[in-house]
């Protein structure tokens, strides 16, 4: 999923939303609560997609969390090679676990929510303190709403404060709702309630003192309005690198009988979906084709282990997805839990793959239902779905051939970044 960087632009004198080619060169301070590169999953792949494209036309400098999960010095490097500077912070609280079950537990009696206690570093402030203090930024992108408490507005002396500016991702409090209200077990249920009370207020407080918030659908966009009906905001959707996602003559052709799966499994929407698929939805497609399999791909599948079986592939983490996706039948997205778009619709379009997903995987992507992609939610019609793309490899080719063309027309992060930029230039101007 890794990108290659271009080399940096040369300066341009001025900017202004007319006219993209005047703008002159922005210093980006780019914050998160995990790195950005290399893109392993969804969220790293959007800050990816946005970061690598920006850096063509601008100056980025990065400081991020990193938990236990990821390698600080593999995250350092590929940072590095677009960032003019990354500082990159360990998190302590970032462990699975006991160390992670002891902070859900702290975070019951307290007014934080559990996504606030385990970003809530006081390490991290003195960073932000010092790089914020040192160097005159244009903007402070943050990523996710969780580190929305700390102090962003500062400069040099006599400098003027930085705009703040949040990618939203998806609306995190309707997403933790949603898991209160279909946890696999009372427990979790009444933790889940608990706790998305609490992530709702620091979210929305987070998006009210910034100048600016950009969200990846319109109806997450209309979500974030009912709450703060003047917010400042845009839609940048999520893309694809459609040059390093498509079809290739050196690619294995599709087998006829392979279903994909793919994401970061660790994940409560990913590990539902698989659930779903396998236990409700998979029987019914087995029964019709004695030769069809299925494979789900993607890092921390412990969760899964136990779906495992002769003709259902649990293979981890793949460095390279593109021979996966071309020898597969088709892509299934049974997602029922979520927020946001998903890139694994849009890495499965720029592919030219046929899709089958449910009406919540493909919010907000703009794909015409029967042309594009297919939708069904009942797990019989799902089923249904899946059987014609695999009874019919014509069919599929030709959803797969029509998907390539939307993502390409509508989903590359070159797009997804120009429309950032110019949300940047409109809050800049508006503040001058």
């Amino acid at each position: 999923m890794e990108v290659e960087p271009a080399p940096p632009a040369q300066r341009d004198p001025e900017w202004s939303v007319a006219g993209f080619a005047d703008r002159r060169r922005l210093s980006i301070l780019c914050v998160s609560h995990m790195p950005a590169s290399p893109p392993r999953f969804g969220a790293q792949a959007r800050m990816h997609g946005l970061m690598t494209q920006l850096a063509r036309r601008h100056d980025l400098t990065a400081v991020m969390l990193v938990d236990d999960a990821f390698d600080i010095d593999e995250c350092r490097l590929a940072m590095q090679s677009y960032c003019r500077d990354v500082v990159l912070v360990p998190n302590p609280y970032g462990r699975d676990g006991l160390a992670k079950r002891l902070l859900q537990l702290r975070s019951l009696v307290s007014v934080r929510s559990f996504d606030r206690l385990r970003v809530a570093l006081p390490e991290l402030q003195r960073v932000l303190d010092r790089v914020l203090r040192s160097t005159r930024f244009d903007i402070v992108n943050l990523e996710f709403p969780y580190l929305g408490h700390c102090l962003f507005r500062q400069a040099p002396a006599g400098a003027t404060p930085p705009r703040l500016i949040v990618d939203s991702h998806e609306i995190a409090y309707d997403l933790a709702r949603q898991f209160a209200a279909t946890g696999a077990s009372l427990g979790r249920r009444l933790y889940a309630g608990a706790n998305w009370r609490k992530l709702r207020r620091e979210e929305i407080a987070a998006y009210r003192q910034a100048d600016g918030v950009y969200l990846c659908s319109t109806d997450d966009e209309k979500r974030l309005h009912d709450d703060i009906p003047n917010a400042r905001t845009a839609v940048i959707p999520n893309a694809a690198d459609v040059d390093f996602y498509q079809p290739r003559g050196t690619d294995p052709a599709p087998d006829g009988r392979t279903l994909v799966y793919f994401g970061l499994l660790s994940t409560v929407p990913n590990i539902d979906a698989v659930t779903h698929f396998v236990q409700d939805i998979w029987p019914r497609i087995a029964a019709r084709h004695p030769d069809a399999r299925c494979k789900i791909i993607g890092g921390r599948p412990q969760a899964l282990t136990a779906l495992a079986g002769p003709r259902i592939e649990l293979t981890g983490f793949v460095p390279d997805l593109r021979p996966h996706l071309a020898a597969a039948a088709a892509v299934i997205v049974p997602l029922r839990l979520g927020g946001g778009t998903r890139l694994k619709i849009v890495e499965a379009m720029a592919m030219g793959k046929a899709i089958v997903s449910t009406s919540l995987g493909a919010e907000g992507i703009e794909a015409v239902p029967g042309r594009d992609i297919l939708i069904a939610d009942e797990p019989d019609a799902f089923a249904d779905a899946v059987s014609g793309l695999l009874a019919e490899p014509d069919l599929a080719a030709r959803i797969g051939g029509a998907a390539r063309q939307v993502a390409v027309e509508k989903y590359a992060w070159s797009a997804a970044a120009q429309a950032l930029e110019d949300f940047y230039c409109e809050i800049l101007e508006a503040s001058s």
